[in-house]
């Protein structure tokens, strides 16, 4: 469905037709996020990481995707990795502490996958959770939504 979408969308740029422009990016209810705009989605004592939709929209295309190294660890708040794209390079900001046990490497042939799938095949990170409360300082799906409107209105 993705590859569609964005052949749809390059298609109508190169014929110079004009497409819905979608007012705000997708957020999915049974995700955590943080103002920098990294998920979580949390399984039993695991949790996995990406940026948001609203971020790849953000920046872009992305080149290259930093990604950690497993059985490092990483804590909350704190930068894990970079993306970078045609506008710009961003950290990665963990939302949650613990052991990294997972990196997606399909990241480093295809990290386009964190512009056609950022909540599914984009994933960047799986961690061992050390601190389950740390969860309580995330945003849910309508608080982040509130956010990134309110964000997108001051520029």
């Amino acid at each position: 469905m993705a590859s569609r979408v964005l052949w749809a969308s390059r298609a109508a740029s190169y014929l110079r037709i004009s497409t819905f422009n979608r007012a705000f990016s997708t957020v999915l209810k049974d995700l955590k996020y943080n103002d920098t705009h990294e998920w979580v989605k949390v399984d039993g004592d695991s949790a996995t990481v990406g940026i948001t939709d609203h971020a790849q929209d953000h920046l872009g295309d992305v080149v290259y995707v930093e990604l950690p190294e497993v059985g490092s660890t990483v804590a909350q708040g704190a930068n894990f990795g970079a993306v970078e794209s045609v506008k710009a390079t961003s950290d990665i900001i963990s939302p949650v502490s613990g052991e990294i046990v997972e990196v997606n490497d399909e990241l480093s042939n295809s990290p386009g996958l964190v512009n056609a799938s950022p909540y599914e095949n984009g994933w960047i990170i799986k961690v061992k959770l050390n601190d389950a409360a740390e969860l309580d300082s995330l945003m849910d799906s309508d608080k982040y939504t509130k956010f990134c409107e309110e964000e997108d209105a001051k520029h």
